[in-house]
């Protein structure tokens, strides 16, 4: 994902966004404190003195620039064609005049004033990003020819009468930090030359005179003495701006500035770079770029898989980009530009897939859980259970655990007789409600149906989930209880739609057993099994000799009335110390009559 925002640029212009919005809050140097000097024809000038301008009026400009000792005048208008009678003199003060440099476009194939020595050409050619925004300066492309040498260095070796900056340059470009293809916040970045990132001056303070003024004799020449002077068009009409990364007054979009001024910008910050001082944003290496996105995608991977809990995931990564987003602040404060957008975008995306993966693994957790059991835990004790389920699952399903819990059995009395008088869609219709009466009051009272038996089911308490022996055997008693009540409303509606009763018993006990899952990787299905299993089934099936039973009889052990005796008052009638099939031990048998008292406060 990371490589499709990159291609598509999404990355560059983002950190493109953050560089232009740094250089508008960043204070920038005063043009005035530079020797850079600017005649720039306006609108007036224009039409004034008409356009294309003639050759005599540049030709006066020139010489009054030289009479008031510039150090070196940049026209930067193209002359390649003259304009007038006077060409042929402007040729000759080109050839002549060692301060005088005139411009040529290697793009577009113009060439400087026929007869300027190689010494004094230069291109004014400007490299423009994709989103034509001017953001860098080509300095010097090494390799090329003695005229292959952009303007505002052109300018600095006219104007020093020697080219140590350039002869820098061509040895080692290294100590200025040049642009590379991934430089600062670039993707791919065309390099060529030697490149790094313009600096500019505040906009608006290079001195500055209309080309009337200058020929009317109105500039100082104090103002010009001994400064590097460009002369170019500021004119709108003539359509020779470039944006650059300020926003208009009005309009927040890029302002576009005249190419003279641009020009401006471009030999001050030269200016300041011979002179050792380093200007403006600098971009960052490539290498620290990679080290940041390794580091943000390392990042991404731990944080999103690495917390257990996924809010807490969530925040630390929240907290963790905030960090990268003032890291990125007080890096632009401090002068440095870096890929700050990659890596955030990969510390989201990252944390963003593993929080997905570990939602489809939490979701297929879900459906096992439900699937183990089988939908026969109430909405809390589930909600527990899923809480709780780092503890309670290994490889998807419940190991083997030896727990101490409370069994209750139930079995619909006479359903044979009953199946005999209702036609099978009845009888399931029967069925069904006598089960929504048991299972109700089991799930409420945080039992878990752990498996239906045809005609009844089996129900535990304390398991999978444990809360304490005590509290599970009387949730078992008070859930028995309340099947009690909903049969006997249950009755009422049978018998009023001429249907059978539905007569059920009961048994409970508690003691340990087995519980885990239990079947193939297919098909795992949540299973007890132990003596205390078989007792509760046994307990259930005890005969009464003493009459017919209650709609609901609820017998259970001396066991599990232990536990509760104190909470729940009875009345209790003791049946004795019953021997069960299949066991050595007697077991002591309690019922709990039809009058029982509520729990206790």
């Amino acid at each position: 994902m990371l490589l499709v925002l990159q291609s598509s640029r999404l990355m560059q212009t983002a950190n493109l966004i953050l560089y232009d919005l740094t250089v508008r809050l960043r204070p920038a140097p005063n043009g005035a404190a530079t020797p850079v000097r600017l005649i720039a024809i306006d609108e007036q000038d224009l039409q004034q003195l008409g356009w294309p301008l003639d050759d005599a009026l540049l030709i006066r400009a020139i010489q009054r620039l030289d009479q008031a000792g510039a150090a070196a005048i940049g026209l930067d208008l193209y002359r390649d064609i003259g304009v007038g009678d006077a060409h042929s003199a402007l040729r000759q003060l080109s050839r002549s005049n060692p301060r005088l440099v005139s411009v040529f476009s290697h793009v577009d194939g113009i060439r400087a004033i026929r007869g300027t020595p190689a010494s004094r050409q230069a291109y004014n050619d400007l490299v423009v990003d994709p989103d034509d925004v001017v953001r860098r300066d080509l300095l010097f492309v090494r390799g090329m020819g003695s005229a292959m040498v952009p303007l505002p260095l052109r300018m600095l070796e006219v104007g020093n009468a020697g080219r140590p900056l350039r002869e820098a340059l061509q040895r080692d470009p290294a100590w200025i930090q040049p642009l590379q293809a991934n430089s600062g916040g670039y993707h791919g970045l065309d390099h060529g030359g030697v490149q790094r990132m313009l600096a500019f001056h505040r906009l608006g303070s290079f001195p500055s005179w209309s080309l009337r003024e200058l020929l009317a004799g109105q500039v100082p020449e104090a103002s010009l003495r001994g400064s590097l002077v460009l002369i170019g068009s500021e004119a709108p009409s003539l359509r020779d701006g470039f944006r650059v990364p300020f926003a208009g007054s009005h309009s927040g979009r890029s302002l576009s500035l005249a190419g003279v001024e641009l020009h401006a910008h471009r030999l001050a910050a030269l200016i300041s770079l011979q002179e050792g001082r380093i200007l403006g944003l600098r971009a960052a290496p490539p290498w620290l770029n990679s080290a940041l996105l390794v580091s943000a995608v390392l990042a991404g991977v731990a944080l999103g898989e690495g917390i257990g809990a996924l809010r807490r995931s969530q925040i630390t990564v929240l907290a963790v980009a905030i960090g990268m987003v003032v890291a990125t602040g007080l890096s632009l404060a401090s002068g440095w530009w870096f890929d700050a957008a990659s890596p955030l975008a990969a510390l989201a995306a990252l944390a963003a897939a593993a929080w997905t993966r570990r939602a489809q693994e939490q979701q297929q957790q879900r459906q096992e859980l439900q699937g183990l059991l089988q939908q026969t835990t109430s909405t809390s004790v589930a909600g527990e259970l899923w809480r709780q389920r780092e503890l309670l699952l290994e490889g998807g399903r419940f190991p083997g655990r030896r727990l101490e819990l409370t069994v209750l059995f139930t079995d619909i009395e006479h359903f044979t007789q009953v199946a005999e008088q209702l036609d099978p869609e009845a009888l399931l219709a029967w069925l069904n409600r006598g089960m929504a009466a048991m299972v109700g009051p089991v799930q409420g009272e945080g039992g878990l149906v752990n498996k239906f038996t045809g005609d009844g089911l089996l129900a535990v308490f304390g398991a999978p989930l444990d809360r304490g022996t005590q509290l599970e055997g009387l949730a078992a008693v008070q859930a028995a209880a309340m099947i009690r009540r909903a049969l006997a409303s249950l009755n009422a509606q049978l018998r009023a739609e001429g249907l059978p009763e539905m007569r059920v018993r009961i048994g409970i006990h508690t003691g340990p057993v087995l519980a885990g899952s239990v079947g193939t990787p297919e098909r795992w299905e949540f299973s007890v099994v132990g003596d205390t299993v078989n007792c509760a089934a046994r307990i259930e099936g005890l005969q009464c000799n003493e009459g017919p039973s209650p709609a609901c009889r609820v017998l259970l052990s001396g066991t599990t009335l232990a536990l509760v005796r104190e909470t729940i008052r009875g009345p209790w009638k003791l049946w004795g110390t019953l021997p069960l099939s299949g066991r050595s031990t007697a077991v002591e048998v309690w019922e709990l009559l039809e009058k029982e008292s509520a729990r206790a406060p």
